[in-house]
């Protein structure tokens, strides 16, 4: 029965190991930063009362699942979580490797044009020095052909002196002036070959410096890559393992689930039996009733007593998401926060007609309040540390019954307070 079970925020059927997982860790909460940024006090409030249910729903969660179920479901979000953290730190490290690789063939280019541009400096400047070469020879030859026939200018000044007739002097200047030119021109192209030569050296030495950056800095380079490379096997590594981790995760989780549906079926089971149980007690009760021929005593409104004082309710009485396996189902009573160890009274004069453990429910008390209103009325308590009563106590309006305690499927110490109307649950707030 639905309604029963929802009183822990659970109901039999397929469920689906939770895709992800709703805690009070998960819960978002609004920080006090953000709540400052808004100057409006409209929006303050607003954001001050969506916190305060984000802390009421985190509350809700703590109790709609064993603890091991939580545990797992943590666990496996827990495992989801760094998965993804480590999706991102492989994403961003192979990047960098792909980075990395195209800078490295760029540089490569680089380095092999520079190499081609040295491998050609260096064949001019050989080619500079053989044409160098070539013009001292032809500079020392002529040298030697002064040191041994005289030097031209003064050979050509004797011939004009043994000049006979204006075109002797006119034909002898003429030959001088070619031999003058050409030594001339030979010392010329010596001097431009030994500039030419020495720019050469210059282009020649620049390159081998451009040569030697481009390689230190391809080294640098390499070794750089090499370290992303690393980190992108570090990463592939941790993908790896996370993907494990989560594997077995899924798995703790699936078996807990599996474990939470046996617990749940049983507490069908009980909730079925003690269902059946308050129907016969409340039709025993309005047949009384109706041979006394009396009329229905009592209103529904304010007849109950608040189950514990000073408590928070944390949990009304309603449909909603199951925080944990996602199906739409009751929560067929109220939760209240309070301390462990706190009282716990009776709503009204009754009987006790049940008491016993539930792994789900933890420590329960059922109290037969008889005819209300037309209606045979029940009370639940459940999670509770211990009972000062047992079953078929008389107790009172008031009297204390038990203490708050941290039973069964709960993670902190509150009352889940059940109320029954002719063996059906009903909300609590149209009797209190």
């Amino acid at each position: 029965m639905a309604s029963a079970l929802a009183a822990s925020g659970m109901a039999i059927g397929v469920l689906a190991v939770p895709a992800a997982v709703s805690t009070s860790a998960s819960t978002p909460v609004l920080a006090a930063a953000d709540l400052g940024m808004q100057s409006n006090p409209d929006d303050l409030k607003k954001k001050k009362r969506q916190v305060e249910k984000d802390i009421e729903r985190a509350e809700e969660d703590l109790h709609s699942s064993s603890s091991r179920m939580q545990r797992a479901s943590a666990a496996l979000a827990t495992a989801r979580e760094q998965l993804g953290a480590a999706k991102v730190t492989l994403a961003a490290a192979e990047a960098k490797v792909a980075t990395a690789a195209e800078r490295d063939a760029q540089m490569q280019a680089e380095l092999d044009e520079a190499t081609l541009a040295l491998e050609q400096a260096q064949a001019e400047l050989e080619s500079s020095r053989v044409d160098r070469a070539a013009q001292r020879d032809q500079v020392a030859t002529t040298i030697t052909d002064i040191y041994q026939q005289g030097d031209p200018e003064l050979l050509a000044f004797a011939s004009l002196l043994d000049a006979k007739t204006p075109a002797d002097l006119t034909r002898q200047t003429k030959m001088r002036d070619a031999i003058v030119d050409r030594e001339s021109r030979t010392y010329q192209e010596l001097q431009a070959s030994e500039v030419l030569l020495e720019v050469k050296e210059a282009q020649v030495a620049a390159a081998k410096e451009v040569v030697a950056t481009k390689r230190a800095a391809a080294a640098a380079h390499l070794a750089e890559m090499q370290e992303y490379e690393a980190e992108a096997a570090s990463a592939k590594a941790a993908v790896a393992a996370r993907v494990g981790e989560r594997r077995t995760a899924h798995e703790a989780a699936a078996a807990a689930r599996r474990a939470d549906e046996q617990a749940l079926a049983e507490l069908e089971r009980e909730e079925a039996a003690l269902a059946d149980k308050l129907r016969r007690l409340a039709e025993a009760a309005l047949r009384a009733q109706r041979a006394r021929q009396s009329t229905s005593s009592g209103q529904a409104g304010g007849f109950l007593t608040s189950p514990v004082s000073n408590a928070r309710l944390s949990s009304p009485y309603g449909w909603r998401t199951h925080p944990i396996y996602g199906y739409w189902g009751l929560h067929d009573g109220q939760d209240w926060a309070a301390d462990c160890g706190q009282p716990l009274v009776a709503g009204a004069d009754g009987r006790v007609v049940s008491s016993y453990y539930s792994s789900v429910y933890g420590n329960r008390l059922v109290i037969d309040h008889g005819a209300v209103a037309g209606r045979g009325l029940a009370t639940v308590y459940n999670h509770a540390s211990s009972y000062r009563v047992g079953v078929g106590a008389t107790v009172s309006r008031g009297q204390v019954i038990g203490y708050v305690g941290n039973t069964g499927w709960s993670t902190g110490c509150h009352l889940h307070f059940s109320v029954m109307a002719n063996g059906q649950t009903v909300d609590p707030r149209g009797w209190l």
